[in-house]
């Protein structure tokens, strides 16, 4: 069997290398347009930053060690320029020298990744990308007199991408165009990432699009497309996104997914026999939407999933079949803090219209007595019918990778919420909790499963407020007076009233009333669930607020931030920013 793959970076050489070690008898052709195959891209960010200070610890493989130690014949600078799948061959143009031939194949594989995003404004041309080795090697090239720089996109890459241009030592202005970065992450995660940014100096405007670039600046406009600013910018980056490169899989006639991708079945087939696609340039299937859903072939580029489809496809070809969904479990690092998140998001959720429940705590990543205990966020995003764990994240300087690791596990393993209580981790008070932060997640997820605890969001509260609800935190007064969950029923904002937990049996009867629904709420939620029992016991209709004051505090941050980024000279850490 002769088997031809189009692309050797994650996919296409898993794919290749596997192929091998299964099958020596089997020719395998590695075609790859560009001049490196089996480097670490994910990596490109950290060798322009100086993290990463050899170039070569980037590139896994060559064409040479493959060919001596798999057998594989790899072509690098070899373009496919069209397809012809009914005679089962390709036409391969020699970059180098210009030369065309025609190669067969018995099983083709397209893995050619996917594309950078660059927003088409004037003077973009001088933007640059950084996908592959080419990439780096221009953009370190331009850093020697550069002193300013304009990320636009303000996601994964692009988070990655600033903070290494911040350790080159550039003035980094970076540009969303959502009104938060990190839209992966619910607002309330997210404003913790920025304030990050911020604190390491990077100028971060949400709601903003770059509507032009001239030589030595990128002029700023509002989401409607009106300028608000005109900011310098020696070097620009557009980390926008990707989009899957399907040029060759239409050449073949194959079918493309409602999201771009190149549709494929469970074991990465094509519509088009003996054609298969895989990695960034292929459909994935959503883990969490059900087999009628239209969505359920969505796009995940993400190296993990790139790899994985790589051997998937190879023991396809060679008769084995099965491979699970994607739940889209990602994590970056942002200067000393880590955001990782796993499944749906609040967000998107909600768009779906369907059912959920959502649950915030803010434990330590191990033992508070132990020195270094370092504080995480997370969120929890349950169904309420079903229990089941629709997603997760989780923001802090540690723990927070292990976290979303554990509950990406849980969900592929169909455990529910209420199962997290019971699982057995691994504890020394330098590593975690006697009740670690994931069994915790499931001890309030089961209280609230069984209504021993009703819960109330932060953005239910000013409706609760208005309809007659008394709002009471259960903090020390020392706490209170440091900053208090105000809400409003039409008119100024009303602090919680403050009723410590240990006074509230002596006080409740006295200073709450009785006649009306309570919330009630501490800093992170726990106190509030003891408050919220001991006060259901003695005869209030009581709700605790999920998440507590911290929760609170960084959702209503992060609400008017878009407004305030549109102003031109807003200091980074402004108005409303508090530590984490």
């Amino acid at each position: 069997m002769k088997i031809v793959i189009v692309g050797g970076v994650a996919a296409g050489m898993s794919a290749a290398t596997r192929l091998r070690r299964l099958a020596e008898s089997a020719e395998i052709v590695v075609l790859e347009a560009g001049g490196h195959v089996s480097y670490a891209n994910c990596g490109l960010p950290y060798y322009a930053g100086g993290v990463i200070e050899d170039r070569e610890a980037l590139l896994l493989q060559t064409p040479a060690s493959l060919a001596a130690r798999f057998r594989i014949d790899v072509r690098v600078r070899h373009l496919v320029t069209d397809v012809d799948a009914e005679a089962h061959t390709l036409v391969v143009r020699d970059l180098e020298t210009g030369q065309e031939q025609v190669e067969t194949y018995d099983r083709l594989v397209l893995s050619p990744g996917a594309r950078p995003v660059v927003p088409p404004v004037p003077g973009i041309e001088r933007a640059l990308v950084l996908r592959d080795v080419a990439d780096v090697d221009r953009l370190v090239s331009t850093l020697g007199t550069a002193r300013t720089a304009v990320v636009i996109g303000g996601g994964f890459v692009g988070l990655e991408i600033a903070e290494n241009l911040v350790r080159r030592g550039l003035a980094v202005t970076l540009v969303e165009l959502a009104d938060q970065v990190l839209t992966p992450l619910d607002p309330e995660l997210a404003v913790r990432v920025r304030d990050e940014l911020e604190a390491n100096g990077v100028v971060v405007r949400t709601s903003t699009q770059v509507s032009a670039l001239t030589p030595g600046t990128a002029v700023l406009a509002d989401a409607a497309g009106a300028v608000v600013d005109e900011v310098p910018a020696d070097v620009v980056l557009a980390a926008v996104g990707v989009r899957p490169d399907t040029e060759l899989a239409v050449l073949a006639g194959a079918e493309l997914g409602p999201r771009g991708g190149v549709l494929v079945d469970e074991d990465l087939r094509t519509s088009v026999p003996d054609v298969f696609a895989v990695g960034d340039a292929a459909v994935k299937r959503d883990a969490l939407a059900a087999d009628d859903d239209p969505e359920r072939h969505t796009l995940v580029p993400l190296a993990n999933l790139a790899n994985r489809h790589g051997r998937h496809v190879a023991d396809v070809i060679l008769g084995r079949t099965g491979m699970r969904p994607s739940l889209g479990t990602a994590v970056v690092g942002v200067f000393g803090l880590t955001a990782a998140t796993v499944g749906r998001n609040e967000r998107r959720l909600r768009a779906e219209g369907r059912p959920y429940r959502a649950i915030h705590t803010h434990p330590s990543h191990h033992a508070g007595y132990y020195p270094g205990a370092s504080p995480l966020a997370l969120k929890l995003l349950v169904d309420p019918g079903t229990d089941r764990i629709l997603g997760a994240q989780a923001v802090g300087r540690a723990g927070a990778d292990k976290r979303i690791d554990v509950l990406a596990t849980a969900m592929a393993g169909g455990l529910t919420a209420s199962d997290l209580a019971d699982l057995e981790l691994a504890y020394a008070p330098a590593y975690g909790s006697a009740k670690d932060p994931v069994n915790m997640l499931g001890y309030v997820a089961d209280n609230l499963r069984t209504g021993h605890t009703r819960g109330v969001q932060w953005h239910e509260l000013d409706d609760l407020v208005r309809d007659g609800a008394t709002l009471v935190d259960v903090r020390t007064a020392a706490e209170h007076a440091r900053g208090t969950v105000e809400t409003s029923a039409g008119g100024p904002p009303e602090p919680a009233r403050n009723v410590p937990l240990d006074e509230l049996r002596a006080r409740a009867h006295d200073e709450i009333p009785v006649d009306r629904p309570v919330v009630v709420h501490c800093q992170v939620g726990q106190r509030g669930h003891t408050a919220a029992r001991l006060l259901t016991q003695l005869g209030y209709d009581v709700r605790n607020l999920d998440g507590g004051y911290l929760t609170w505090r960084d959702a209503t941050r992060a609400r008017p931030r878009a407004a305030r980024d549109q102003q031109p000279d807003r200091a980074p850490g402004g108005q409303g920013d508090l530590p984490g």
